[in-house]
This record gives C-alpha cells, sequence and structure tokens, in this order.
C-alpha cells in the first residue's frame, strides 16, 4: 500500500480517534485578567496592574471570579472560574467552560461535546527558576476563565507514515496548529474538546483575546503551572522597559530545512506536521526554549520571568522553568485522554 493510500485511510477514521485524542505537558489556565463579562454574566477581579516584585505574585489577580453565561450552542452554561491567594499558594477553581464564543462541538474531526469540568490546582505564589532549560509538562497553563492549555497532541506517527491521533507508539509527535496534513477539528481559537468534554487550547485563544479587548496590549490571559505568567502574542520591544513601543513576540524555534532521518516522506506529510521539524535556535527571536522571558509587564513593572503564546511554533510553551504542585487537573494528572494517568507527553 502507498503512503499516499495511507494517508487517506487515516483521514477516513480521524473523528475515530479524535474520540480518545489528546495529552500534552502543563497545566491550566484561569480567568479574565481585564474583568470583561459577557452578557447574563459578571466578574471582579483583583488589582489589574498591582506590580509585584520580582519572583512573586501575591498582588496580582489574587481576588478574580467571574461567573459568565455562555449561550454559544455548542457551550449554552455558565463559565465559572475563581482565584484566591492564601500562604503561598494561588488556588484555580473553575468548571472548565469557555466563556468565549467558540467551534462547534461535535464537529466532523472532533466528535466530543463539550461539558463541565473539575478543575482544582494550585501554583505558586512566589514562583522560582527550577530548570535553566525546562521541564516538559502535560498541562501548561491555564487562562484565566479555567480553560487549560495542552498545545502539543498525543497523536503520532511511525515511521511507515501511519498515524493515529490517540497515539501509535510511533516516534513523529503530531501536530495540532500551523499545519494542513492533520485534522483535529480546531476552532478559530485553537481549541478542540477532550472525550471527557474538556475544552483547551492548542494556541492562542483569539475569542478569548477578542471578549477581553486589549487590542495589541501588553495582556496577561492567565498563569502557567509554575506559577509564572502567560501573555498572548504582545510584548515590549525592550524587555527591560515597559516604555517601549509594543511589538508581536517572536518565538526562537525555526523550521528544519531537512527532515530528519526516517521521517515519513514530506511529500506526503511536509515539514511542519510534526514536532521534530521544528529546533530552537537560541537568540534567534525574543524567547527562550520555553517560549519565555526575563522583563517587565503591566502587572509587573520590576520585572518577572513570563511566558508567551505566539503566532507561531511553538504557539505556547512546551516546557515550563519552575516547579508546579499539581492538582485534579494539574500537571502529571492526565496522560492522553482515554488512557492512564500520567501518560506521554502529547496532547489532542
Amino acid at each position: 500500500m502507498s503512503k499516499g493510500s495511507k494517508r487517506g485511510i487515516v483521514a477516513m477514521v480521524w473523528g475515530l480517534g479524535l474520540l480518545a485524542a489528546c495529552g500534552d505537558s502543563a497545566s491550566d489556565g484561569g480567568s479574565d485578567a481585564g474583568g470583561a463579562s459577557s452578557s447574563g454574566g459578571s466578574s471582579t477581579g483583583g488589582s489589574e496592574n498591582s506590580g509585584g516584585a520580582s519572583g512573586t505574585t501575591a498582588d496580582v489577580l489574587c481576588g478574580f471570579s467571574q461567573s459568565v453565561v455562555n449561550d454559544d450552542e455548542s457551550v449554552n452554561a455558565t463559565s465559572t472560574a475563581e482565584w484566591t491567594c492564601s500562604g503561598s499558594t494561588r488556588t484555580l477553581a473553575a468548571n472548565g467552560l469557555p466563556d468565549h464564543e467558540v467551534g462547534t462541538f461535535p464537529n466532523n474531526a472532533n466528535p466530543n461535546a463539550i461539558s463541565a469540568q473539575t478543575v482544582a490546582v494550585e501554583f505558586p505564589l512566589s514562583p522560582e527558576i527550577a530548570s535553566e532549560t525546562g521541564t516538559a509538562t502535560q498541562v501548561v497553563a491555564y487562562a484565566l476563565n479555567g480553560v487549560k492549555f495542552e498545545v502539543g497532541t498525543a497523536g503520532t506517527c511511525n515511521d511507515d507514515a501511519e498515524c493515529d491521533a490517540i497515539g501509535n507508539g510511533g516516534t513523529w509527535r503530531m501536530e495540532a496548529v500551523g499545519e494542513n496534513s492533520f485534522d483535529f477539528g480546531n476552532d478559530d481559537s485553537n481549541g478542540h474538546v477532550q472525550p471527557q468534554g474538556a475544552y483547551h487550547y492548542h494556541g492562542i485563544p483569539e475569542g478569548y483575546l477578542e471578549k477581553l479587548g486589549k487590542g495589541t496590549a501588553v495582556t496577561l490571559v492567565g498563569w502557567a503551572v509554575d506559577g509564572f505568567p502567560i501573555y498572548a502574542r504582545y510584548g515590549f520591544v525592550d524587555a527591560e522597559d515597559a516604555n517601549s513601543e509594543v511589538t508581536v513576540m517572536v518565538s526562537s524555534y525555526a523550521l528544519k530545512t531537512t527532515p530528519d532521518a526516517g521521517r515519513p516522506d514530506i511529500s506526503v506529510y511536509p515539514l511542519g506536521a510534526f514536532t521534530q521539524d521544528w529546533e530552537y535556535a537560541a537568540g534567534s527571536g525574543d524567547l527562550d526554549e520555553c517560549n519565555g522571558r526575563f522583563g517587565v509587564t503591566p502587572e509587573f513593572p520590576e520585572g518577572i520571568y513570563h511566558y508567551y503564546l505566539t503566532d507561531s511554533f511553538p504557539f505556547g510553551q512546551r516546557c515550563v522553568k519552575g516547579t508546579s504542585l499539581g492538582g485534579t487537573e494539574g500537571p502529571g494528572a492526565g496522560g492522553p485522554p482515554g488512557g492512564p494517568a500520567g501518560g506521554p507527553p502529547g496532547g489532542g
């Protein structure tokens, strides 16, 4: 059977595969930095711009909560998220429902319906760098609205170009964003749904950013599982100067010019289809290997290490530099949906 024929078979069973797909390394994200609310809902927040000193986040959004009715036909429920701080811990309690317009779920490529989850995650209030090169985690962050970020996928292909959205033990990790080889049923917010009903993001949550309404401002969208803040797309040109211009952050990953040995033929799966098609080139962009940098932000005028969601690979961090505390949806709590806890990094 030709590789092209195998690809056709993969497409035919894709929807079935996503009945049990998804799972990467990291934690979940939280709620609305701007305190915005949708029709029929409300939200409250701590001081949005009360700057914390380097390394501490205790003065930022510790009292944020929201309850927002989302009448999108794929949600049709109330999104809730509450962030509290006590001692050395920031805690998120949420139902994981998005508070913005989403795509149609189920759909042909993603046969799962959105449903409420139990999200209970703890984050360090004073995060510290524990690894200079970062540690891979399954759920990397939570948006302020309580929706998690799982940027990678559980799907793999073997050397013979046989692929499975839930993973088949192959070497080649499938990408869900930024390529056209695989259809994970993503919506315009780079999100889709796991078999258990958990809606999650694989990249920049465009619908959520639109809801926040901050345009090109440097925008806090949530917290990484290690407690450091995560921003979307925009940062200051000079990382040390909040008065410098705002620009689109560029990652330091580049597409390889030559495929790795043993990789499925690029005529079947063009470069960019797999995680291994990308390589980190220190200093080539604005960010480090975990898509972060140290610098000032509106919430942290004295500077802090923080992550970015970017338009290009890796789209969001694939590793964290601090230490995660975990929880019911925290690091290590969920392998690829449908599989055992603590499964291989991936996501769907």
